[in-house]
C-alpha cells in the first residue's frame, strides 16, 4: 500500500466538498475493520483510507493550511499504513468514566505487547509502532490508545486465508479473544497483499 503524500491530502475547501461521502465510506470501511476484544478493548485495523481520513479530519479540526503542518502529520501517521505482509491497528482501551480510567489504566500497563493474531492456533504477536510507543508506554499507567503492527511470514499470511483467525489480548489482567468474521478477514487479506 503506498504511503500518503501531500498530493493525497485535500486542502480544506476541497475536503469540505468531499467530506460527507468520504466520511460515510470510511465509517462503512471501519465497521468491517473494527474488532471488539472483550468488554474494554477495540482494535481498528488501519489502511491507507483510514489513515487519510484521520489526517484530513485533524487538518480540518486544527485548520492546518501549510504544507509543513500536513507533512508533520504524514510523517507520524504514514507508519500506520501497512506494506505487503504487514497489518497495523489502533487499539483503544474504551473507558467512559474517571473511575474506570483510574482502575484499568494502571492494571493494563504493557497491554500493547499482549495483542496477537491467532492464525490456526499459532500466535503472531503484534509489536508497538515505534514512534508512538515511545510516547504512549509508561511504567505506572498505560494510554487509552495504542498503535501496533504485525510483520508476517508468507506461511502466516497463507494461514490468514485458510485457518481460523482470531484477535487475542492475553494480558495478565485482561484475557479475551474474538474470532474474526469473513468481512474482516477479507479486509486483512487485502492489506497483507499490499492492496488498497
Amino acid at each position: 500500500m503506498p504511503k500518503l503524500t501531500l498530493d493525497d491530502i485535500a486542502d480544506l475547501r476541497a475536503y469540505e466538498r468531499e467530506r460527507e461521502a468520504f466520511r460515510a465510506s470510511v465509517i462503512a470501511l471501519k465497521r468491517r475493520r473494527r474488532v471488539g476484544v472483550g468488554p474494554l478493548i477495540t482494535a481498528v485495523f488501519e489502511n491507507r483510507d483510514t489513515v487519510r481520513f484521520q489526517i484530513q479530519e485533524m487538518a480540518r479540526a486544527e485548520r492546518m493550511m501549510s504544507d509543513a503542518a500536513i507533512q508533520g502529520e504524514l510523517d507520524v501517521y504514514n507508519a500506520l499504513i501497512p506494506g505487503p505482509g504487514e497489518l497495523t491497528a489502533t487499539v483503544f482501551v474504551e473507558l467512559t468514566s474517571p473511575a474506570e480510567l483510574r482502575e484499568w489504566l494502571p492494571k493494563l500497563v504493557g497491554v500493547e505487547r499482549c495483542v496477537a493474531l491467532d492464525v490456526g492456533g499459532h500466535l503472531v504477536r503484534a509489536y508497538p509502532e515505534g514512534a508512538h510507543a515511545d510516547q504512549l508506554t509508561r511504567d505506572e499507567v498505560t494510554s487509552a490508545v495504542h498503535y501496533v503492527g504485525w510483520s508476517m511470514t508468507s506461511e502466516e499470511v497463507a494461514g490468514c486465508a485458510s485457518e481460523p483467525l482470531a484477535l487475542v489480548v492475553d494480558h495478565p489482567a485482561y484475557a479475551h479473544r474474538t474470532a474474526l468474521g469473513a468481512d474482516t478477514r477479507a479486509e486483512l487479506l487485502r492489506d497483507l497483499a499490499g492492496g488498497r
